[in-house]
């Protein structure tokens, strides 16, 4: 099959969020998206942009993406995060994800990052055999560390 990866445009959110919400019923929390279409398009392609996405298409249609911003490490200086790699269920093994991935990698040399980062689940083996078969390294004695909009709420109605 020929795919082509490209950034993504505006004309793409569609597609992107229905990707992510895929993604969100894979990692079995179906119900987590709250993100719009309008927030993909004003905070990825409005004044200010806090992400980019590369897309996969093939025959026109969007089959994979992967989301990425930067950031800044303190050791390391600037880097890329990568959020999201999704690549639609009947489309995996088709080599979408090395694609992508490399994408990602070229995008955060030509920037001149330091670092690559992202997460990924503990039960999703294959997730975790692709990356690490990439070169990857898991970081098992790190902790990903979160507070939703209902805990930041609450802490800020202590201070």
């Amino acid at each position: 099959m020929n795919f082509t990866i490209r950034f993504a445009q505006k004309k793409d959110v569609k597609a992107i969020l229905g990707l992510i919400k895929q993604l969100a019923v894979y990692e079995k929390e179906p119900d987590a998206v709250i993100v719009t279409e309008n927030d993909l398009l004003e905070y990825g392609f409005g004044e200010q942009p806090l992400f980019k996405c590369f897309v996969a298409e093939t025959n026109d249609t969007i089959v994979a993406i992967a989301l990425v911003y930067l950031r800044f490490s303190t050791w390391k200086g600037k880097t890329v995060h990568l959020e999201d790699l999704i690549v639609k269920e009947e489309y995996r093994g088709e080599g979408l994800g090395t694609l992508l991935l490399d994408q990602v990698i070229k995008y955060g040399n030509d920037l001149g990052v330091k670092r690559i980062c992202w997460e990924v689940l503990d039960w999703n083996e294959p997730a975790i055999k692709f990356y690490e078969s990439k070169g990857a390294t898991l970081l098992k004695d790190w902790y990903l560390v979160q507070m939703d909009e209902k805990s930041i709420e609450s802490y800020i109605q202590k201070i």
